[in-house]
C-alpha cells in the first residue's frame, strides 16, 4: 500500500537503481513528412510502479505496440512483461535504442531524465518523460533544444492537468467566467513521502518536495492562467522542521513559495512530505477572481479522487466529482499524436523550460531564469 501511495505523489521514477547512461548516439535523421502510424512502437525505460501504470494505460488503449521494456532490475521487467508479454526485454537505454521504435517512455530517477531524453531524441525518437524533465532550467533547455533539432515530439507527464476538475476550472478561467483572477492558492501535502534514497539526494533528485510535488502546483497555476509572465518568485525551504541550511547537502521536506505574475496576480504554494496532516494527502488548487472562484480538492485524503466546485459569493456549484480515471490521460494524448503522425516538434515544449526556470527562481539558484512566457 505504501508503494501505491508513493506513485501519484512522488516523482514517479520507477526503479531506484540507475539505468545505463546514453553512451554515443547517431545523429538524428532529417525530419520526415507527417504520416499516420497505425500503431507506433514504443519502448518503456524504467518500469517501476509509475512506469508500469503508464504502460498499462497504453496497453489497455490499444493505441500503440509496446515493443520493448528496459530496466536494470529483473523483477521490474518481469512484472511489466506480464502486461506486455510480446515486448522485448532489455536492461539499458543502449539496448533499447538498437530496436526499431517510434517513441520512448522514460520513468527513471530524475538525474537521468535529461541525458536519456536527449539520447532518445537524437536517435530520432519521440519522448514522453516523467516529471521533472530536468533538475534545472539549463538542463531543460538542452532537452528542448534536442527535440527541436531532431523535430521530434517531446512531452512530460504533468498528469494533474488531465484531472477532469482542473480541465473545467481552466475552461472557466480562459473564458473569463471568473472575471480577472488575482489570487491562486495551491497545496500538496503528502503524509508519507518517498521511501527510496535517491529522492532525498540533492544530486540525484535536484530538490525535495518542491521538485517532487510543488512542480505540479507551479504548472497548474501557470497552465490554468495561460502562462503569464512570472515577475518575481521566492520560496522558503525546511528540512526536519528547520530552515534548510545547505541545499547541496540535503533536500527540503516542507516548502512555501509565492509567485508574482504579470497583472498583479498572487500565487501561493505550499507542499511537503511526511506532514502530520491527519489524512493521507491534502491536494488543493483555488482560483479567485473578480467574478467568482473555483477550487479543486481531493476527497477524504485520497491521492486519486477530486471534487471541483465553482463559487459565487456563498453559493457553490459542483463542476466534477469522482470517479475520474485521469492518471493515464497524458501519455495517451502523446500516444494518439504519434499514431496520427504528429510526431514533429511541438513549440509548447518551450513551456517546460519556463516551468524549470520558475522552480530555479523559487530555489534561489544562481543562474538567472527566464520568466514564464519569455522563452
Amino acid at each position: 500500500m505504501r508503494e501505491r501511495r508513493e506513485t501519484l505523489i512522488g516523482r514517479a521514477g520507477a526503479s531506484a537503481a540507475s539505468v545505463a547512461g546514453p553512451g554515443s548516439w547517431a545523429t538524428a535523421p532529417a525530419a520526415e513528412p507527417e504520416a499516420p502510424v497505425a500503431r507506433p512502437r514504443l519502448g518503456f525505460l524504467g518500469v517501476g510502479w509509475i512506469g508500469r501504470h503508464r504502460l498499462q494505460a497504453v496497453a489497455h488503449s490499444g493505441l500503440a505496440e509496446i515493443a520493448a521494456i528496459a530496466d536494470p532490475v529483473a523483477e521490474m521487467v518481469g512484472m511489466a512483461a506480464a502486461m506486455a508479454p510480446d515486448a522485448a526485454q532489455v536492461r539499458s537505454l543502449d539496448e533499447l535504442l538498437r530496436l526499431e521504435l517510434d517513441g520512448v517512455v522514460i520513468a527513471t530517477p530524475s538525474a537521468l531524465h535529461a541525458e536519456q531524453s536527449i539520447a532518445a531524441l537524437e536517435h530520432g525518437l519521440a519522448v514522453f518523460c516523467q516529471k521533472p524533465l530536468a533538475r534545472t532550467a539549463e538542463e531543460a533547455e538542452r532537452v528542448v533544444a534536442a527535440a527541436r533539432a531532431a523535430d521530434r515530439l517531446l512531452a512530460v507527464d504533468l498528469s494533474y492537468r488531465h484531472v477532469a476538475g482542473m480541465q473545467r476550472i481552466r475552461g472557466l478561467v480562459q473564458r473569463g467566467e471568473l472575471g480577472r483572477v488575482y489570487a491562486v492558492d495551491l497545496r500538496f501535502h503528502n503524509a508519507y513521502g518517498p521511501d527510496r534514497p535517491w529522492f532525498r539526494d540533492p544530486r540525484q533528485a535536484g530538490g525535495g518536495c518542491l521538485m517532487d510535488l510543488g512542480i505540479h502546483l507551479v504548472d497548474l497555476a501557470l497552465w490554468t492562467l495561460g502562462f503569464p509572465m512570472v515577475v518575481d518568485a521566492w520560496g522558503r525551504l525546511y528540512a526536519g522542521g528547520r530552515p534548510l541550511a545547505d541545499a547541496a547537502a540535503a533536500v527540503e521536506d516542507y516548502a512555501v513559495a509565492e509567485l508574482e505574475l504579470e497583472g498583479g496576480v498572487s500565487v501561493r504554494i505550499a507542499c511537503s512530505w511526511n506532514l502530520p496532516a491527519g489524512r493521507d494527502a491534502v491536494i488543493e488548487a483555488e482560483f479567485y477572481g473578480t467574478g467568482g472562484g473555483a477550487a479543486l480538492r481531493n476527497v477524504n485524503g485520497s491521492f486519486y479522487d477530486f471534487l471541483a466546485e465553482r463559487y459565487d459569493g456563498t453559493a457553490r456549484e459542483v463542476l466534477s466529482r469522482p470517479p475520474d480515471a485521469w492518471g493515464g490521460r497524458a501519455i495517451l494524448e502523446w500516444t494518439r499524436r504519434l499514431a496520427a503522425g504528429r510526431r514533429g516538434f511541438d513549440p509548447e515544449a518551450d513551456r517546460l523550460v519556463d516551468l524549470s526556470a520558475t522552480l530555479d527562481r523559487i530555489y534561489g539558484r544562481a543562474r538567472a531564469a527566464a520568466p514564464a512566457g519569455e522563452s
